[in-house]
């Protein structure tokens, strides 16, 4: 899968890794959809990931990007959206995992338990990693519950 377009957002927490993984996706070639936060000022996570969630869902995006500090709040709210498959990643092996069996489509970021190296390399994992279908095809079918 061509990834052309990202949606990304975060709280006060996930505020730090912002610009650089934005930055990174821009090198990429990848156009971005910056729903903020635009400041270290405290913000509630939910208002910022159910606009990425939105995007993707409604196809003006091709994946999303949440960042929070416990990776947790974002994932979870993401997840409430119909056809959203947020993966919590912490490693890149995680966030390839979810491309390729769970057909995830919003990557979620503990800020506060990843250096940014890291999380770099997660988002990149994520987007090398495409999914695999077969056999795990049938089982994200029954993830929906609509």
């Amino acid at each position: 899968m061509g990834v052309n377009k990202i949606a990304i957002g975060c709280d006060h927490a996930g505020f730090p890794y912002r610009l650089p993984i934005i930055a990174y996706l821009q090198e990429q070639g990848i156009e971005v959809v910056d729903h903020g936060a635009f400041s270290a000022d405290s913000v509630d996570y939910p208002d910022f990931a159910h606009r990425v969630a939105e995007d993707v869902a409604a196809g003006k995006v091709d994946l999303g990007i949440v960042l929070c500090g416990s990776g947790n709040g974002v994932a979870m709210t993401v997840n409430k959206h119909q056809d959203i498959r947020g993966a919590l990643c912490w490693i890149p092996e995680i966030a390839t995992l979810a491309r390729q069996h769970n057909d995830a489509n919003v990557l979620a970021l503990p800020v506060r338990f990843i250096e940014e190296s890291v999380a770099l390399a997660i988002v990149s994992a994520f987007l090398e990693a495409s999914f695999e279908g077969g056999r795990h095809q049938t089982r994200v079918n029954k993830i929906g519950c609509s």
